[in-house]
């Protein structure tokens, strides 16, 4: 067979319902446009928009609009050149580091250009083959995929079930064995809060199984930096479990609206990951803009919780209202809000009839998400409120739920008889002018 020919024919499991349902540039790859915030236009209409990871409300604040456009007018998009090692260095690098590693309570940090790359690599250079990764079942895809370049080096890894101590502490045990053969080390690698679920990973418990077991433990706190914890430093310190947490990660890509991310640890090991993370080692250092950008939306999170406090005030009110109205939201701990739909006789078609009703005729915007970004079985909406929102909005998005709900329960998107959807996922372009 042609190598292309099975490509032409299949999308892959993300991409085949996509092509079932007519969805590219609707319930995949859609376009929001207009100004980043809780209303944006979608296929040429305003809708309220909770798919934006924009916790802070920080991608559209003035003082950060001028503090990034500032930065780019004095360093244009080029500035540094190169790789970190080779030419590509600054002192605002350096700073922004420092700044990082002392709000997250450690010794030191590593910028990172790209977050997914970042940890993946990261991953890659502190465990060897000899070495066994024991890592949640939840992971992310960028762990998942760091997992995976261990395995290319022959590297074995063992999957404990989903935020569970007793599985946690048999893989521990399996490990420990393994290791006293190969005479390797043990890596843990978790989440502080789980992006889909929204869970909030168990690493106060997973820290306190160091007295029993000899490992390091790796946190991709993407979701909980800016968000959870007295100051916003993360999980770690909402569970009192910071000093515990040997490679702490996150993205810029949630509470801070940008691009890259860090990881930070004791200064040894960010010097060992600074010349031999293959993703950092062999790629340009994160620009000038995003540096200046980022030490500017460092001082908002650390200078006042007033962002965070509004942020927590909206979930506390979505999240209550959902819950309220029968919602099934698990058990979320974070601003991720899943609403979980159960027994839905019609399948991803039937959700898919009820996602357009949400966003064509009541204006809400939010995702679908199925296997396999969630496991099989599962059909859910992922709202992500912010601090950009208002108490109006969550008011008007429990309403429009409410009314879904009983559409739901009545069976009507099976129906399909009272549903106003886009006979194509296309805008015309007469259409778009109008």
């Amino acid at each position: 067979m042609d190598l292309f020919e099975k490509l032409r024919t299949n999308l892959g499991p993300i991409g085949s319902p996509a092509r079932e349902f007519n969805g590219h540039h609707y319930f995949a790859f859609p376009k929001l446009e207009g100004e980043l915030g809780p209303r944006m236009r979608f296929r040429g209409k305003e809708v309220l928009n909770w798919s934006l990871n924009n916790y802070l409300g920080l991608a559209n604040h003035p003082e950060i609009r001028q503090a990034d456009a500032d930065a780019t007018a004095q360093w244009g998009l080029a500035y540094p050149m190169g790789a970190r090692m080779m030419s590509g260095n600054s002192d605002l690098h350096e700073q922004f580091e420092k700044e990082l590693a002392e709000f997250v309570g450690k010794e030191d940090a590593f910028l990172l250009n790209y977050g997914y790359q970042g940890v993946m690599s990261a991953i890659e250079a502190v465990v060897d083959h000899r070495d066994i990764i024991v890592y949640d079942a939840e992971s992310h895809a960028c762990l998942i995929d760091g997992i995976r370049l261990h395995k290319a080096k022959m590297g074995d890894y063992y999957k404990f079930n989903h935020n569970d101590m007793a599985s946690l502490e048999k893989n521990l045990q399996r490990a420990t064995r393994r290791v006293a053969e190969t005479g390797g080390s043990i890596l843990v690698v978790t989440e502080g809060v789980f992006g889909m679920s929204g869970k909030v990973g168990s690493l106060d418990k997973i820290v306190a199984l160091k007295e029993k077991y000899e490992f390091r433990l790796l946190v991709d706190d993407a979701h909980g930096f800016g968000t959870m914890g007295e100051t916003g430093a993360g999980v770690g310190e909402m569970l009192g479990c910071q000093a515990g947490i040997d490679l702490y990660f996150s993205t810029f890509a949630k509470s801070m609206a940008a691009i890259g991310a860090f990881i930070a640890a004791d200064h040894d090991i960010i010097m060992y990951l600074k010349y031999n993370m293959r993703s950092q080692t062999y790629a340009k250092a994160l620009p000038m803009p995003y540096v200046v950008g980022g030490l500017k939306r460092l001082e908002m999170v650390r200078r006042s919780s007033e962002l965070r406090d509004k942020l927590w005030t909206n979930v506390r009110a979505l999240q209550d209202g959902l819950r309220e109205r029968g919602f099934d939201i698990g058990d979320t701990q974070s601003p991720v809000t899943p609403v979980f739909l159960q027994n839905i006789e019609g399948g991803v078609a039937e959700v898919a009839t009820l996602t357009m009703d949400l966003r064509e005729n009541m204006g809400v915007f939010c995702s679908i998400v199925v296997y396999p970004v969630v496991p099989k079985g599962t059909i859910m909406l992922r709202i992500i409120p912010t601090a950009a929102h208002t108490l109006d909005d969550v008011n008007y998005t429990l309403d429009a739920f409410s009314k879904m709900g009983e559409k739901l329960k009545n069976g009507l998107y099976r129906q399909n008889s009272t549903i106003t959807a886009p006979k194509t996922v296309e805008m015309s372009a007469e259409a778009a002018s109008e």
